[in-house]
């Protein structure tokens, strides 16, 4: 499955205005955002994936352009997808870079195998 190049090049320079180190990862058919060795934030196909955390989660649901990522038909609490027009414009995109960069410190990483 391809990823929306333009819009893994506006998180990565939106990440790097504000110094964050991060790595790319292909996943889920998509990219991920690792930040701290976690998934921070991804791309599916022209899905932005924000992993927001449980607090912010619910009033993120209300949110136009908003559902839950149900990637294995389970939702996954904490984590949303954001249809493009919810990220279109830079306002839009930095408010759910943010959320999921304020989340990051709190996040428990992966267990690798």
């Amino acid at each position: 499955m391809a990823f929306n190049q333009a819009l893994a090049d506006r998180i990565t320079d939106y990440l790097m205005s504000k110094r964050v180190k991060f790595y790319s990862k292909k996943m889920f058919g998509g990219l991920c955002f690792m930040v701290d060795d976690k998934m921070c934030v991804g791309i599916i196909a022209d899905q932005l994936m924000a992993r927001i955390g449980p607090e912010a989660y619910p009033e993120a649901l209300t949110k136009p352009h908003t559902s839950e990522m149900d990637f294995t038909g389970k939702a996954m609490k904490g984590y949303v997808y954001v249809d493009q027009e919810g990220w279109d414009n830079d306002a839009d995109l930095e408010h759910w870079l943010g959320l999921a960069l304020a989340f990051n410190p709190k996040a428990k990483s992966s267990k690798r195998r």
